[in-house]
């Protein structure tokens, strides 16, 4: 029986996923743990990771936190990777948008990998729902080459970087002459 119930799984599944990158919901604090076991049958990931300093009675010490806790993102090539993923222990759930696994363009995990990949400390994630900015293009600096929206947060000018998916809103310090007007090219 468990058998066949796996097999009408797999075919349901089928209909909707396609090869991309989704995001996995976790157990709290197992990110890391799934990261391994990820690597481990070699699945494709991404766990954006920040240094954020951490006070203990006795010690100040930088580590590294998931940016966005109990979530990891994965590159599946085809079904048989979603079943695997699924038994990972401390996995919980894909996340899904109206009955579907959603997926995760492209564009979002290499923003991700740019903001991650440079040593900036003052990344600020924020639920709050933020209004569209102006949408400009980085000329200069680590995140050259990447469009952004300029917004005022708490009195000061940050770059947003919106995770629709996560309801998320990544804010960052950027100085104002790094910046220029958008090209017709750049869409994100």
């Amino acid at each position: 029986m468990v058998e066949r119930l796996h097999l009408v799984l797999y075919m349901n599944q089928r209909n909707y996923i396609e090869a991309g990158w989704f995001v996995i919901y976790t157990k709290p604090r197992h990110e890391k743990k799934i990261m391994h076991q990820l690597e481990r049958i070699n699945i494709c990931h991404f766990l954006p990771l920040v240094k954020t300093l951490r006070n203990w009675s006795d010690r100040k010490k930088y580590i590294d936190a998931p940016l966005f806790p109990s979530y990891v993102f994965v590159k599946l090539p085809d079904i048989e990777s979603y079943f695997k993923t699924l038994e990972i222990d401390g996995v919980l759930y894909y996340v899904r948008t109206g009955g579907h696994i959603a997926s995760v363009r492209e564009s979002v995990i290499h923003n991700l990998q740019l903001i991650v990949a440079n040593p900036v400390r003052d990344i600020e994630i924020s639920l709050e729902e933020i209004c569209p900015g102006t949408v400009l293009f980085i000329k200069e600096g680590p995140f050259t080459g990447f469009c952004c929206e300029v917004i005022q947060y708490k009195g000061k000018q940050k770059l947003l970087v919106r995770i629709e998916l996560l309801k998320r809103n990544i804010l960052l310090d950027v100085p104002l002459e790094c910046l220029m007007q958008v090209p017709q090219v750049c869409h994100s």
